[in-house]
């Protein structure tokens, strides 16, 4: 049976509409599945459609199992016969059936990214494409993009403008006649191939269109070139075409998708009904103000306000610090003592920020607070890849005897040793009763390893010179060492992949640790940050089912509602980003805003935004203004009160608007302050490290000369003081030397990077 009685007058509206295209733009917390599950049953029941003749199309899964659960709850005998599912599933399901109409055998294959991976490393090999300068996932990305624009490679071909496009498309070409060859598709193939069945075979086209005389799409905003061209065939007969979406939560363009597809639809589809879902039964009413207020800022949108009737609430709260960790503790703090006095439970709050690389910091705040946590839609910081090859390094480096690191990183990045050279060394190592590292300096000697021995030495050279180097330098000096070095982050550049720049953000992340621990640990060795480090990342303890907070990106929070939301980094450069400001583009910061706008819509009953006056960028200060998004919330929205007013006396408001929150927090500052323009200086001053940050130290070991003094001579060091050169001796590129200190005793150490003067 249908709800027709829980649903208020929109809603009924959009359940009740029987034939023709309809759009609902549906508010976030607006209730649109519950719209779309009673359309199915009034469909069923009301009209008599017969549930064979209805498609319902959602984007996960997941979502699709749910939809197809509640209709079978709700609706009459038969609903097991509506199609629920994926894009992906229902063109799955159409090409078994027909694809050999278009030259392909009904038991293809389809590839996965590991797949696709091989064939695009093969064919590189063959058209000898050096994978140093042209990466595979830079291949499979361009391939992916033309395919969701319904582009062939003679069309890539023709618009190539630079040498990487023109061998993209050589790439492309010859991607689609292997899989071609192997009777194979890719993810995007399920979709292209269906619009091209359907294109040229009319009569399955008709088949379809007749069988799905209703079709249902659900998250219409995210849908790219190729999804809206199979809706719009299959809809183009009988036009009973419902799609269900919200322009303002259109946030997936860097995937494909398209806002065009439904801010154009009634160019499309002109007898189309437009319905607005706008009572929002999610949030309160201060929360929805400060949205509406956000989103009104774009120009490219249908238009709607949301409203609900929950009630008021508390006001947003603004806060802006001195720096991203006074952000991080006071989030903690807050958290903490919402837990503690029991108005909370820990898995009610939410920090959201939009990259993952600031989480690091919020990770450390609340470990050292003792509050469980987990990572939602990635992985928590010390764990992810590129940070633990790097730490790799550092420990490398820091001690040889680390058998799991120098394993690790023997050929990260890859310089052709092979794991049959690893396991001789590892043998070696077992049979000798010495380390990994140990059996690598002694490759030459280790039978079977033929042209690996010197890829092996080289490897082994480069931590013997980054060792040298850590004598004297700071922990933040090695780590950038480490990555010039073996351009770590330049391989990473290359690929140009979203996830790409994403683990490059996470290095400078990385970067900022090291500058922060060697400013504020004095004398602070290598061992004692990776100590630090380790402790940090030491959160296996943490049982499964524990109550935690939850942090994650604003991409990975939509669809998601939590009762006590922080939204952190509002700066401009960090949200919105720094490629959308410099874009010039207005639709990627139409992007952002909408970015934004999910984010707020994330709370139900309380929401605070967040900045930081200054911020580490790869181990840089980095001056930013407060986000333009929050520049455009009106200021009677805002909350700029202390968040524990009962612990104050009430008539000493504007005292507690003047004080810290906690040791070491900020103030609560007034509108005016926060709003202010920052100074040509400190705009200069910005602008002076960015230039800093962007190019990058060249780091070059080149062929050491005689020094300039003997053994026995007495010799000063910038960090080591005094001492007496004990010893001299000639190396592969550079002299090692001796020297007994006064105070360290006996260093071994590089004379190019030594720098020691004579006395």
């Amino acid at each position: 049976m249908t709800d027709l009685e829980k649903l208020n007058p929109q809603q009924q509206e959009a359940v009740c509409h029987f034939e023709g295209p309809l759009l609902i733009l549906a508010g976030a917390g607006s209730g649109k599945t519950r719209v779309l599950t009673n359309r199915i049953a009034w469909l069923i029941e009301e009209k008599g459609v017969d549930p064979w003749n209805i498609l319902a199309i959602t984007f996960t899964n997941k979502a699709a199992s749910e939809m197809k659960n509640r209709v079978e709850a709700m609706a009459a005998e038969g609903t097991d016969r509506v199609w629920v599912s994926t894009f992906h599933s229902t063109c799955a399901r159409i090409l078994r059936r027909f694809i050999d109409r278009i030259g392909f055998a009904n038991n293809f294959t389809i590839y996965d990214t590991d797949d696709q991976k091989s064939v695009v490393k093969d064919i590189c090999k063959r058209y000898q494409i050096d994978p140093k300068q042209y990466k595979e996932r830079m291949f499979l990305s361009v391939i992916s993009s033309e395919k969701n624009a319904l582009r062939s490679p003679e069309a890539l071909e023709k618009s190539a403008g630079s040498h990487a496009e023109e061998l993209c498309a050589k790439v492309y070409r010859e991607y689609e006649r292997v899989l071609a060859v192997n009777n194979a598709l890719d993810f995007d193939d399920l979709l292209g191939k269906t619009v091209e069945l359907f294109e040229k075979c009319e009569d399955v086209l008709a088949y379809y269109q007749e069988r799905f005389r209703f079709i249902l799409i659900d998250e219409y905003q995210d849908t790219n070139a190729v999804q809206f061209r199979l809706v719009q065939l299959l809809a183009s007969k009988y036009r009973n075409l419902c799609v269900v979406g919200d322009d303002d939560q259109s946030i997936y363009k860097f995937r494909g998708a398209d806002i065009g597809n439904i801010l154009n639809f009634e160019k499309y589809f002109p007898e189309a009904k437009l319905i607005r879902l706008e009572q929002n039964y999610r949030s309160t009413q201060s929360v929805l103000d400060v949205a509406n207020a956000v989103i009104s800022h774009n120009t490219g949108r249908k238009g709607k306000t949301l409203w609900t009737s929950n009630g008021t609430g508390s006001r947003v709260l603004f806060r802006e610090f001195q720096s991203g960790y006074e952000e991080g503790e006071y989030v903690a703090t807050v958290i903490g003592k919402k837990a503690g006095n029991g108005s909370c439970r820990y898995g009610d709050f939410a920090i959201l920020y939009r990259t993952n690389a600031q989480s690091r910091i919020f990770e450390e705040k609340l470990l050292y607070a003792g509050i469980p946590y987990r990572i939602i839609g990635g992985v928590n910081f010390y764990a992810r890849k590129e940070i633990k090859d790097l730490l790799s390094y550092l420990k490398t480096v820091a001690n040889g005897r680390d058998d799991l690191a120098a394993r690790r990183i023997i050929n990260v990045p890859k310089r052709g040793i092979g794991e049959t050279t690893i396991t001789r060394i590892s043998d070696y190592a077992a049979s000798h009763g010495m380390s990994f590292y140990d059996a690598a300096v002694n490759a030459n000697e280790i039978p079977g390893l033929g042209r690996g021995v010197s890829k092996v030495k080289a490897f082994t050279y480069a931590i013997q010179t980054l060792r040298a180097k850590a004598e004297f330098d700071s922990v933040r000096q090695l780590l950038e060492d480490i990555i010039d070095q073996t351009g770590y982050v330049k391989e990473l550049e290359l690929e140009g992949t979203e996830e790409a720049r994403e683990r490059i953000e996470n290095i400078g992340e990385l970067i900022n640790k090291a500058a922060v621990f060697d400013e504020t640990v004095h004398d602070g060795t290598l061992d004692a940050f990776l100590e630090e480090v380790a402790l940090v990342a030491d959160i296996d303890s943490m049982e499964e089912g524990e109550d935690r907070v939850l942090l994650m990106t604003v991409h990975s929070a939509k669809g998601l509602e939590f009762p006590v939301v922080f939204l952190a980094g509002m700066e401009d450069g960090v949200f919105p980003s720094y490629p959308s400001i410099v874009s010039g583009d207005t639709s990627d910061i139409e992007e952002e805003r909408r970015l934004c706008y999910v984010g707020i819509t994330r709370a139900m009953k309380e929401l605070t935004l967040t900045c930081a006056k200054t911020r580490m960028v790869r181990g840089e200060l980095q001056f930013n203004r407060v986000s333009r998004f929050v520049k455009e919330i009106p200021e009677e929205l805002l909350g700029g009160e202390n968040l524990y007013p009962q612990s104050h006396s009430s008539d000493n408001r504007e005292d507690r608007k003047k004080e810290s929150f906690g040791t070491g927090m900020s103030g609560v500052y007034s509108r005016k302050s926060r709003m202010t323009a920052q100074s040509e200086s400190f705009r200069k001053e910005r602008e002076a490290f960015r230039e800093k940050v962007l190019v990058p130290k060249q780091f070059q070991v080149k062929q050491g000369q005689k020094p300039q003094y003997e053994e026995g001579d007495t010799v000063r060091h910038v960090k080591f003081g005094v001492g007496q050169v004990v010893s001299i001796v000639q190396g592969g590129r550079d002299y090692e030397v001796t020297v007994d200190f006064e105070k360290y005793g006996i260093k071994k150490m590089f004379a190019a990077f030594a720098k020691l003067e004579k006395l």
